[in-house]
């Protein structure tokens, strides 16, 4: 994605919206969001299409193009991200398990919980 500043859209605006877009996790040279570690709940959430769930069952879930996995703290949420991808799948992964074999969690101002990587063996489809 790129951004331009122009007359109807000044560079402060650039800056915001890279600011924005950032701190969800994707990734961007221009922006570099350092987040505080935080112990999450037992239970996170991840939205994804059911298309998508072969692979997840043998490489787990992956940041892909973005700089972490991006984890819901409630149902509802994600299913609505995975309504973005197709037919709804909602996984459930027992974040606590994870934080406690090392794993580290972060929590984006929003909201939305940020992981390096979910192993198969935390997930519940």
């Amino acid at each position: 994605m790129a951004f331009a500043a122009t007359s109807t859209f000044p560079a402060a605006s650039v800056v915001c919206c890279l600011i924005n877009w950032a701190a969800q996790g994707h990734s961007t040279q221009q922006v570099n969001i350092i987040y505080k570690e935080s112990m999450p709940p037992d239970i996170l959430y991840h939205g994804t299409a059911t298309r998508f769930l072969s692979s997840i069952r043998e490489q787990g879930l992956t940041p892909q193009k973005r700089q972490h996995v991006h984890l819901s703290s409630d149902k509802e949420t994600a299913f609505q991200v995975g309504l973005r991808y197709g037919k709804p799948a909602v996984l459930k992964i027992k974040a606590q398990n994870m934080y406690e074999q090392g794993f580290k969690f972060f929590q984006a101002d929003n909201g939305v919980w940020l992981t390096d990587v979910v192993p198969y063996q935390f997930i519940q489809e």
